[in-house]
Formats: C-alpha cells, structure tokens, sequence
C-alpha cells in the first residue's frame, strides 16, 4: 500500500507539471490562455488603480485583484508541487517573480495594517514587477496557437522587453514622484514621461523633482542603452545567418558558410557539404 500511494502521489505530479508546460492539448492551451488573460487584468488593475474612481469601482478592482493573486498563488504553489526539483524550480527567476507579483497584495490581505505600506512603501514598487510575468510565455517556441521560428520568438522578446522597461521605469517613476510632483497624477503621466525621456524627445513638461525620480530616469536610460541594442543585434545576427549551412572548414574552423560555396571564404581549403542545386 505505501509504494502504491507514493506511486499516486508521483502520477499526480506529473499530471500537474504536463499540463502547467503543456500547449497543445485543449486543457494546457485553456491553461495558457486563462493565465495570460488573469496577467493581463493584473496587471490593467495596477494601472487603473493610479486613476480617481468612484468608491465602488475601487472595491470592485480590489476584489478582483485578489482573486486573481489566489489563482496565481494556487498557480505557484502547483508549479513547486509538481516539480521535479523542487528547490531548483523555488530558485527559478520566473518562479521568484511570480511570488513577488503576488507577494503585495497577499500581505495586505493577511495583514490589514500592511495596506498603507502598500499604498506609498516597497510593496507598492514590487507590484510593478507582476509584468515581468508575461516573460514565462517566451520560455520557449511553443504557444496555445501554435510554434513560431526562433527569429519571431526572439523578436517577441525584444518587442516584450521594450514593453516591460517602459511599463517598469513608469511605475518606478510613478512610485517615486505620486503626491510629491504635480505633474505625475496618474500612471499615464508617468508612462508619457519616460517614453519622452528614453526616445530623448524631452519636451520639458514633466520634469524629476525628487531624488529617487531622477534616479529612475537614469536607470531607465541606462537600461535602454545597453539592453535593447543586446537583444536587437542577437536578432540580426540570426537574420545575417539566414540562408547559411552550419558546416565548419576542417583547416580554419570557420562555421556557416553559404549553401553553393565549395572552398572556405577565409582561407580557401576545400569544403564538402550537401546541397540542392534547384534552390
């Protein structure tokens, strides 16, 4: 009976895990598409939440806040379940970022007088971090609607990373200059603020006047300076080998040569490889 029990117990993990990874059966795409549309009203709730609303819009977003945060702490706690290490999968940054998304409005939950640390301290700035969710769907090539070519993967996770640091540093900023500068009231003024600040437009309408608000501005700028020209010359890289063949010239080593040449293009030894001619 114990061995038959634990044999269970380890089925039912690896149902969990199958159908947490998968996306091509109907439940694992249903899955997906459940969690990407709850990551989507999380994160619309954060923004919403900067703006006037009446009383009853306010309980209303507050509520669905936290349900979403107990779908996503059941989510979270399912994916350290069905494991196969678990402790590596608790280090997994994609893991550590689903408990950070949460972690604010859990602690308001679980602990009333956490709400107006929530409202002007730390916890309000990690809320910021929920976004980086979306990063767990460009994991791999495989979507609920099919698989797509590494180059469109990667040109997702250039297009989502611009997105995410102009989400980040507008909250950032966001947190840091609310109620002290009367130019930020909202998270959109935020936002128009360091799309203005890294397209370096700079109309001067909005200007830092807190410590921590220019210190944001400079982060920002700093980030799109190195990150986004990393990740977009990894994509040309890959689009400057398209139409190439990954054979390496036995006296030289040089790798990817075109598909018709015959001798290496750097120091002309001969090279065998396989071709169509028709192409």
């Amino acid at each position: 009976m114990p061995t038959e029990s634990k044999t269970r117990h380890r089925d039912l993990r690896e149902v969990v895990r199958f159908y947490l990874l998968d996306h091509r059966t109907r439940p694992g795409q249903a899955i997906d598409i459940a969690l990407l549309a709850l990551n989507l009203a999380f994160v619309a709730i954060f923004v919403a939440e900067t703006y006037p609303l009446s009383p009853a819009v306010d309980t209303l977003l507050w509520n669905a806040e936290v349900a979403i945060a107990v779908v996503f702490l059941v989510e979270y706690v399912l994916r350290l379940y069905g494991a196969a290490d678990r402790l590596q999968e608790f280090f997994n940054v994609y893991t550590l970022v689903d408990l950070l998304a949460i972690l604010p409005t859990l602690l308001v939950v679980g602990w009333p007088g956490a709400a107006t640390v929530a409202s002007v301290g730390f916890l309000r700035v990690i809320r910021v971090i929920r976004v980086l969710r979306f990063y767990r769907f460009t994991q791999d090539a495989e979507f609920f609607f099919g698989t797509i070519s590494d180059n469109a993967l990667r040109a997702l996770k250039l297009l989502l990373t611009v997105l995410v640091l102009l989400f980040v540093s507008a909250g950032l900023f966001y947190s840091a200059e609310h109620g002290r500068n009367p130019a930020v009231d909202t998270f959109g003024d935020a936002f128009y603020y360091v799309v203005v600040a890294l397209s370096t437009v700079g109309f001067g309408d909005i200007v830092p006047v807190t410590t921590a608000g220019r210190w944001v501005t400079v982060a920002a700028i700093l980030a799109a300076i190195i990150v986004l020209p990393w990740q977009a010359s990894k994509i040309a890289r890959e689009w400057a080998r398209t139409g190439k063949v990954n054979v390496t010239c036995p006296n030289c080593g040089l790798s990817s040569h075109d598909r018709d040449a015959s001798h290496c293009k750097a120091c002309g030894h001969v090279i065998y490889q396989e071709f169509d001619s028709s192409e």
